[in-house]
């Protein structure tokens, strides 16, 4: 039996990981997997159970009210010691560039355990953009036995860097793997498709839908304000309408709540399920963000996407015309809609689906590895 510790603490790393636990469950004969989740989405993390009907093995609960960073990475470090010193798992699998996932590689490191990284080698090059999880992922790599590359650039990315000693796999996204599992149940499940209409009846036919999802820290205060400036201005727009679920965190949700509560035309509803998301993204004309989920989902779906961001880490889906990067600049952020929506050829040449991240079988092909690796 191979022994695999699974960590993740927040909503995007459970939407990615859940492919890889789902198929260790069904492989009971070889593989023991232990999920761990640290609470570091704690309310959040509910919605994606729920998708995947899975539970925790462990549960940490650490996540309080106003946590720093530094409180959640040695609360994570400490208990994650403990676990994998009792465990003394062939593998401990962490995701992606979240605190949760830094720490717990370390915890890993400590204890000796080897460590894969899902999601290993993407880039911005800049440890302020985004912070600090550009520095968690170089921080992952460089100690990771096992490196699953979502694309050949990252691949490149992680052949330049000190970790030599790393064995690198190009294995796709397993986010898209979650993305194509649901929508699949969108067309396939009738129940929940009808659901999900009755649920969103508020939303107009006639108009466009503008989907936002907004949270990332380096874009707190300033940075933050100039989005509401220009989603407001995008609102303004009669043939649209913009939905906006509010991510909770109060930094969010103050100056959300203070710059576009009034605001005619933009719905702020609360953060919705996984499920939920995938169904808006498909009925969306159009996706702003600085997730980087959903750079990879929206070019997989046909829908454009402009990141309010500076840099990328994900510079492939750029690079097929499917996003965009436009910054914080509320007047940039108006004119690059406009442009979208009211040139049809533009439109259609950014809506094409792409699938730089993957075909959908990520989590199949890390088991694979895995499985080899440590037989």
């Amino acid at each position: 039996m191979i022994h695999l510790v699974v960590v993740f603490g927040t909503r995007p790393e459970g939407i990615k990981m859940m492919p890889i636990v789902k198929a260790l469950r069904n492989r009971p004969d070889r593989f023991k997997v232990t999920m761990v989740v640290t609470g570091q989405h704690r309310e959040m993390m509910e919605q994606v159970f729920n998708t995947f009907r899975e539970r925790p093995d462990i549960d940490l609960g650490l996540m309080v009210r106003n946590q720093t960073l530094p409180e959640i990475t040695a609360s994570v470090l400490t208990n994650m010691t403990s676990i994998l010193n009792k465990a003394k798992p062939d593998a401990v699998l962490v995701h992606g560039d979240t605190t949760t996932a830094m720490a717990t590689a370390i915890a890993a490191f400590y204890a000796q355990c080897r460590i894969g990284h899902v999601e290993a080698g993407l880039r911005s090059f800049d440890l302020q953009r985004p912070w600090p999880e550009e520095f968690n992922r170089v921080v992952i790599d460089s100690i990771a036995t096992y490196l699953f590359a979502p694309t050949q650039l990252a691949q490149e990315n992680l052949s330049k860097e000190y970790n030599g000693q790393g064995n690198v796999y190009v294995t796709g996204n397993t986010g898209i793997d979650s993305l194509l599992y649901v929508s699949r149940l969108l067309r396939e499940d009738t129940e929940i498709s009808c659901s999900l209409s009755h649920r969103y009846r508020f939303l107009d036919q006639s108009r466009r839908l503008i989907l936002v999802t907004g949270h990332r820290r380096e874009s707190f205060g300033e940075g933050f304000q100039r989005i509401c400036d220009g989603l407001a201005m995008v609102a303004a727009r009669a043939d649209t309408q913009v939905l906006y679920p509010v991510h909770l965190n109060p930094h969010v949700q103050h100056v959300v709540a203070q710059r576009l509560s009034a605001t005619r035309n933009l719905l702020l509803i609360d953060p919705v399920e996984y499920v939920d998301m995938v169904y808006l993204m498909e009925r969306a004309a159009l996706l702003l963000t600085d997730s980087g989920g959903i750079q990879e989902e929206g070019p997989a779906l046909g829908r454009p996407v402009l990141v309010m961001r500076d840099v990328t880490e994900r510079p492939e889906a750029v690079n097929a015309g499917a996003v965009k990067l436009i910054g914080t600049d509320p007047e940039l952020m108006r004119r690059e809609v406009n442009y979208l929506l009211d040139n049809p050829a533009a439109y259609e040449r950014a809506a094409r689906p792409v699938f730089p991240y993957g075909d959908g079988t990520a989590a199949a092909k890390i088991l694979e590895i895995l499985e080899s690796e440590l037989a």
